[in-house]
């Protein structure tokens, strides 16, 4: 028997199929390979970095918020059972954990304590605060003419002055002590300003249109909302002066 023509030349080829060496990737393919790799891990910082900004929006706009209104509650709470344990008549001015609270309907924010001072620490407890420097703020309780100057956040830490655009001339700004109820009426609107414009804060703000002394209150904050680059100004005069009675009955502007 002619063993060649049994085994053919079919399988010859088919052992030279399967026998055949397979080519190692060229440096084309490799290349490839390290371009994906690294796009990959790309993405994934990127992914990363987003999760860990998007965190870190939250902890700012809205944490903040939390803790600090806590914080001002627990202030508050602490200024009127100081007032409620005083005996009756005027009670002497303590600066030490609140002067008395602000009211502004416009703004929708409630009762804002008013503290000493307006450093980061001060405003980041969800509170306003009145100047000290570089300006010094007249307060009302003193009798005497001047800016009753204030700070508060815009965005963040309380935010108490978030919506202090709303504002419009006319509208009331009560500040509420032990006492007294003290009633103003805004009468001028600086949408912007330079952060360093201390003029805003001076006893005569000429920068509102006022040239004589008088009794004033001014806001101030941030803006544009969510940066701090330039200065809002809101400027009111006050129109008249309500005591308290045994029912802390809120005057007027505030029904």
């Amino acid at each position: 028997m002619n063993v060649a023509a049994t085994t053919g030349d079919t399988g010859h080829d088919e052992h030279a199929r399967v026998d055949a060496p397979v080519p190692a990737p060229g440096p084309r393919r490799r290349a490839g390979g390290r371009i994906a790799f690294a796009v990959s891990v790309f993405g994934e910082l990127l992914i990363t970095a987003g999760l860990v900004l998007g965190l870190f929006v939250v902890y700012s706009l809205w944490w903040t918020n939390v803790v600090a209104d806590r914080h001002a509650h627990r202030q508050a709470d602490k200024v009127r059972d100081g007032w409620a344990r005083q005996d009756t008549g005027p009670g002497a001015l303590d600066t030490r954990d609140g002067i008395g609270f602000l009211h502004v309907p416009a703004m929708r924010n409630g009762e804002v304590l008013v503290e000493k001072g307006t450093s980061s620490k001060i405003l980041n407890e969800g509170v306003a605060g009145y100047y000290t420097d570089p300006v010094k703020a007249a307060l009302p309780t003193s009798g005497r003419a001047g800016n009753f100057a204030l700070a508060a956040h815009r965005d963040g830490h309380g935010a108490k002055f978030h919506n202090i655009d709303k504002l419009e001339k006319g509208d009331p700004i009560v500040f509420e002590t032990k006492d007294d109820w003290y009633v103003y009426k805004v009468y001028a609107i600086l949408p912007e300003t330079s952060k360093y414009n201390v003029e805003v804060l001076g006893g005569i703000p000429k920068e509102s249109g006022r040239k004589k002394s008088g009794h004033y209150i001014t806001l101030t904050t941030c803006t544009p909302v969510y940066t701090s680059r330039y200065r809002y100004v809101v400027w009111g005069e006050l129109v008249r002066v309500d005591k308290v009675d045994a029912a802390r009955t809120p005057p007027k502007e505030l029904s």
